[in-house]
């Protein structure tokens, strides 16, 4: 048996299982503070680690982080979203705590691998797995290997700079497409009604049809506006992609917009991707996925046949993962087991 862990920006959870097959014997999660910093999860960690170890059998452990990762010498390069984690030796942290063989992996490369071996990328020789969630991240996995390029980290899609303009690190695909993203734009947008990010052209020149074309949007746009109001009972600050799409989902025009560019942008990146490393298959997960077909699959798959190579147009899939919520700890839990001689 082995341990699986994920440390995620929002959650934590703790697997155990044998890496061979989907189940688990047991698996624990818990909600995180981001805002209290990193101290508080190593504790949390502690304490349900130590409660696992005590009712299993555990030869090895493997975690999967939630940023980016040095590997090889088993340390986080940084967090992006909780403060307390940059250049902190979490490998060497977890020998310490569970007195057992560590590895460390990137959150996406431990759900990438999870999905090569035993979900939605089964059978497949080049896998790209991409999650879009709180934070957008990717892995490749070739013939059940994962690539982890030069450095030990590869595979950022959600740090691609959307265009030549974006030459700042903080203009990224995941400042756009990310589940905080998307919300963010819709509370900015019911702050200020007149920002938008597009306007519809209007082709005609009759003057009244224009007119009349300006009141029902604006009328379409109020009872959005309210229609998301109601949703958070008020307070904006409570909206979340769930509720955003299942808004969407139900026709609100405000929260289909916010996805669809979010989807575009999205979109044009795995088309990147694709461009550069032609995978046999490209495999979506993360909690913005969930929103459906209607409102973000769909709207990826049309961006990214419209961006990338056409030469490549009919040699993929882009299908949702399989695995769900404890992806992660399958992947952690399969780097486990190599760790351990058991493949």
């Amino acid at each position: 048996m082995f341990l699986g862990i994920e440390i995620g920006g929002t959650k934590l959870q703790l697997g155990v299982g044998s890496a061979r097959d989907r189940h688990l014997a047991e698996l624990i999660r818990l909600d995180v503070a981001p805002e209290r910093g990193a101290g508080p999860i190593r504790d949390q960690l502690a304490e349900a680690g130590r409660a696992l170890l005590a009712r299993h059998a555990v030869r090895a452990v493997g975690v999967g982080f939630g940023g980016p990762v040095d590997a090889t010498a088993g340390r986080v390069v940084t967090s992006h979203q909780v403060d307390g984690w940059t250049d902190f030796d979490l490998a060497g942290w977890c020998r310490e705590t569970f007195g057992l063989p560590v590895v460390l992996s990137n959150d996406s490369d431990a759900a990438g691998l999870a999905e090569a071996l035993l979900g939605a990328g089964f059978g497949k020789r080049v896998v790209f797995y991409t999650n879009v969630g709180s934070g957008i991240g990717g892995s490749l996995v070739i013939d059940g290997e994962l690539y982890r390029g030069g450095i030990g980290m590869a595979v950022e899609p959600g740090h691609l700079r959307p265009g030549l303009q974006a030459d700042r690190p903080d203009q990224t695909v995941e400042s756009l497409a990310s589940g905080w993203a998307i919300t963010a734009a819709v509370q900015a947008r019911l702050a200020d009604p007149d920002s938008h990010f597009s306007i519809d052209g209007i082709t005609t020149r009759d003057p009244e049809a224009v007119r009349q074309r300006l009141i029902e949007r604006e009328d379409a746009e109020e009872r959005d506006a309210a229609d998301l109001l109601t949703r958070c009972e008020g307070d904006p600050d409570r909206l979340d992609t769930r509720m955003l799409a299942e808004a969407a989902r139900h026709g609100n025009g405000l929260a289909r917009e916010v996805f669809d560019r979010a989807a575009r942008v999205f979109g044009w990146a795995v088309a990147q991707v694709i461009t550069i490393a032609a995978p046999n298959v490209v495999v979506l997960g993360g909690g913005v996925s969930l929103a459906g077909e209607d409102v973000f699959l769909g709207p990826v798959r049309k961006y990214v046949n419209r961006y990338v190579f056409p030469a490549y147009s009919d040699t993929f899939e882009i299908v949702p993962a399989a695995l769900g919520e404890a992806v992660v700890v399958h992947g952690a839990l399969l780097l486990a087991a190599r760790l351990a001689g058991d493949r």
